[in-house]
């Protein structure tokens, strides 16, 4: 099949969403298909490099966010006249609107994967979550009724949609991971020299977060929590950047912790695996998450998981088995005393952690699950006595 996606962020950009679809790429690749991108460059020129296409954008609502105002049809015919098979949508907004065009222009089908809970972020436009809540609902129904399926990385998502009345196909695919880079053991010279950059020494407890530092990842709680913790000699390495990066630094200050929580800042893709393992624990206090890409990471980097409670995490993190979730800090305290009791527990637990994380959340896996996805939306969509795809059967 020829199969294009859109999205409004890719490489080199670092989040959930872009891991998504690069894993996607490779896998639809290695399978035969053959895969185009259209998505937003980091200004205003639109230009086209490597089978992907970047269309002129300007910042957006959201920090970090960028949006086209038209839909740059002049641009978009080389894409038209490549003519895919199916368009696979992973963002709402921009991106989307040129899926719709280009579909309606080719009469192909759109699968769109939901990937994120919009009710988490409405702090940014709206005072009222209630009336957050229902405009999201109203979006997300309206723009999902141009779909010809929906894919949910988790059952979590599909549920949010049903809440929101959403009538469309929806199917439970779990986002699938490269893991082969979190496989890897990292060299004792190349640790030790990444602990002293940051100021970390051998003997140090390290919790390691990973992620964009926007407000609705919750990591103040998480600095209350270290500043609140009888575990003084733990420090906690935050990995990324983003826009609440410098009120993350001042509440660090404020809460008299700025010497024990290492901001490490953006790493390269390449480099990512080796920040996991500097850990000896992964933390998260987000609940706005649909999958939890980092924590697959983290698990599958040997690292057991400390995290709030959340849906989208049943069946991934198994509590005293390959990590801990919590509700309130006694929780995370007790899971800390566990974690640090001097035993050999948090190694068996990070073994357990690689296992699971290798056994369930291979990006093959993913690759087969969107395929069968892509083999039924056609199905349903195209006239009778049209071109049949068939797809290699897949062992499970």
């Amino acid at each position: 099949m020829k199969i294009l996606i859109t999205t409004e962020c890719y490489r080199p950009i670092i989040n959930g969403v872009v891991t998504s679809v690069v894993n996607l790429q490779s896998e639809l690749e290695k399978n035969g298909h053959e895969v185009r991108i259209l998505t937003l460059s980091p200004d205003g020129h639109s230009f086209t490099e490597n089978g992907i296409t970047y269309i002129g954008s300007v910042p957006a609502l959201y920090p970090g966010v960028r949006t086209a105002l038209r839909v740059h049809r002049r641009e978009l015919r080389p894409l038209l006249d490549w003519k895919p098979d199916l368009i696979h949508s992973q963002c709402e907004f921009s991106t989307f609107r040129m899926a719709k065009y280009i579909a309606a222009k080719l009469k192909v089908p759109i699968v769109h994967t939901y990937h994120t809970v919009y009710e988490d972020y409405t702090h940014y436009f709206s005072p009222s979550r209630t009336w957050g809540r229902a405009a999201v609902a109203w979006f997300t129904r309206n723009t999902l009724s141009h779909v010809q399926c929906v894919i949910a990385p988790t059952e979590k998502v599909r549920g949010l949609l049903a809440g929101y009345g959403v009538p469309d196909d929806i199917q439970v695919v779990p986002t699938g991971v490269d893991l082969g880079q979190f496989r890897r053991e990292l060299p004792v010279e190349r640790r030790l020299l990444l602990r002293k950059k940051h100021g970390l020494s051998e003997e140090d407890q390290v919790m390691v977060s990973v992620g964009r530092l926007a407000k609705e990842k919750n990591l103040e709680e998480i600095l209350r929590f270290v500043s609140n913790s009888r575990h003084q000699a733990a420090k906690l390495l935050i990995v990324g950047d983003g826009p609440h990066r410098q009120t993350l630094e001042r509440c660090a200050e404020e809460l008299g912790i700025r010497d024990r929580v290492v901001f490490a800042g953006m790493v390269q893709p390449g480099e990512i695996a080796d920040y996991y393992r500097l850990g000896d624990l992964f933390v998260s206090a987000s609940s706005s998450e649909t999958q939890g890409l980092t924590y697959i990471e983290a698990m599958a980097s040997g690292l057991p998981v400390l995290c709030r409670r959340d849906d989208c995490l049943k069946g991934v993190v198994d509590g005293g088995y390959n990590g801990w979730q919590y509700d309130a800090f006694d929780q995370f305290e007790k899971s800390l005393d566990l974690a640090f009791d001097g035993g050999d527990r948090l190694k068996r637990m990070g073994d357990n952690a690689r296992a699971s994380a290798l056994s369930r959340y291979s990006s093959s896996a993913f690759g087969a699950g969107v395929e069968q996805v892509y083999a039924r939306a056609i199905a349903a969509y195209r006239p009778a006595g049209s071109r049949v795809f068939m797809l290699p059967a897949v062992n499970k």
